[in-house]
């Protein structure tokens, strides 16, 4: 439900701008105020979950979602739809992070990549599924069913999660660091939202500028204070870990690139070639036959090329095969832009999967809840930058009132497409062992031994 709704809308945005009276590179705020909450809350969600118990946490998660999507459908305004999504984003934040955070708690290291993949893999449905339906319920029905749809889902997983989620007993010793909350959130909002309104029609540039500015300031007081407490809310000491610094760091470039990918396609081919949103649906949807495929095929791969020659491959190949889907034109064949889908659903899902077992490899495992914490909040907010980042060279790239046509998208394609290539620059300065030790090639044929 979380992933599907991460997507669905990204279908959807051309109708759903037409109908609250916005246009559709406006509605990006819609898309990056999901991405903001999930950044914001996720760090507090290991530490809650601590606090209160893991299964109380994640049924009040999807509860908050329920109430959330309720708020999207009721929306009649930018204001109000972006206020919504925000809603959706905080109970978001605290469903997928704690299902993680039990996953890798409760596997040894030596299974970590299998069960990545499969964890992952029930989740690759909603995006296969999410692009065409949203596209169907915008094109045949009415676009707020794709966030009525929620509530039964909703309610079913708050049951399901009664029945099934293991009763942990809470920690009330857990300490949770609201200064750092605060100063955080307010910098990774700042940021994120002051890049995104700088260009927005009827607000001068100077809010924008000023919003970022106040964003920075906040990141920087955190980073004081994070130095002055034994147990900060985002542990920055992480990165003295090479394996987690080369994952964190190549994954957010990487994130930032293919974080604009599901924004920038369907408006390419409902504004620039006149697809119905059902259509376009169907077509971006194919990337995610490609990375459902990767994921049985990670763990051979992974075994015998290792982390960093894997992650240098699938950087450079994900990120250089998004650059053409910018050039397609109206009389190129579908079929091109499919198999460009499809192949780069392939090498960007197995950089996923090697990325995220790569963070956990070397974390202690005391640390694997801070690991999370800090590794979430990451991907979030990259992903919000790119698609922050590409609506303002979409902005800056056609003339003011003027409709899209296929060519303002070239450069947009370019550029993200540039960035998540260049988070192969991460891992060649990895060590060559990096994460060696969940793999199978580093412990041969002697087999797994006790503890690992």
């Amino acid at each position: 439900m979380e992933n599907m709704d991460a997507t669905v809308i990204a279908t959807a945005l051309p109708v759903i701008a037409a109908d609250i009276g916005a246009s559709p590179i406006t509605l990006k705020l819609a898309l990056t105020s999901y991405y903001v909450a999930l950044g914001v809350f996720i760090p507090m969600s290991g530490r809650i979950a601590d606090l209160y118990g893991p299964r109380r946490v994640f049924q009040l998660a999807i509860l908050v979602f329920m109430l959330g999507s309720l708020a999207c459908a009721l929306a009649q305004s930018l204001e109000g739809f972006v206020a919504a999504r925000f809603l959706q984003g905080a109970g978001g934040a605290m469903m997928t992070p704690v299902g993680r955070l039990l996953l890798v708690r409760g596997t040894p290291r030596a299974e970590l990549v299998s069960a990545m993949a499969w964890f992952s893999l029930p989740a690759l449905v909603a995006p296969l599924v999410g692009p065409p339906l949203g596209g169907a319920f915008a094109t045949f029905a009415d676009w707020r069913w794709i966030f009525l749809i929620n509530l039964p889902i909703g309610a079913a997983g708050v049951w399901l999660a009664g029945r099934h989620v293991p009763l942990i007993a809470p920690q009330p010793e857990t300490r949770l660091d609201l200064r750092g909350f605060l100063l955080s959130g307010l910098g990774c909002a700042g940021v994120v939202f002051g890049c995104s309104i700088v260009t927005l029609p009827g607000v001068h540039w100077a809010w924008g500028a000023g919003l970022t500015a106040f964003g920075a300031l906040s990141g920087w007081a955190y980073l004081r204070h994070a130095r002055s407490r034994p147990d900060p809310l985002l542990r920055l000491d992480l990165l003295a870990i090479p394996a987690f610094r080369a994952a964190m760091t190549g994954g957010t470039l990487f994130r930032v690139g293919i974080g604009a990918v599901p924004f920038l396609t369907p408006l390419m081919l409902q504004l620039g070639f006149g697809y119905s949103a059902f259509e376009s649906g169907l077509i971006t949807c194919v990337s995610i036959g490609g990375a459902m495929a990767m994921k049985l095929l990670a763990r051979p791969i992974l075994n015998a090329l290792g982390f960093k020659a894997a992650l240098v491959i699938t950087a450079l190949a994900g990120g250089l095969l998004i650059a053409p889907i910018g050039f397609w034109r109206p009389e190129t064949p579908l079929v091109a832009l499919l198999a460009l889908l499809l192949v780069g659903g392939f090498f960007r899902s197995l950089f996923f999967t090697a990325v995220n077992a790569l963070a956990y490899a070397e974390a202690p495992a005391a640390r694997m809840g801070d690991a999370t914490a800090l590794m979430g909040a990451a991907q979030q907010m990259s992903l919000a930058a790119g698609v922050a980042g590409a609506a303002l060279i979409l902005e800056f790239g056609h003339g003011a009132g003027e409709a899209l046509a296929p060519a303002d998208f070239s450069l947009a394609f370019a550029v993200v497409g540039a960035v998540a290539a260049s988070s192969a620059l991460a891992f060649l300065t990895a060590p060559d062992d990096a994460g060696a030790g969940v793999l199978d090639r580093r412990r041969g044929r002697r087999g797994a031994q006790p503890g690992e």
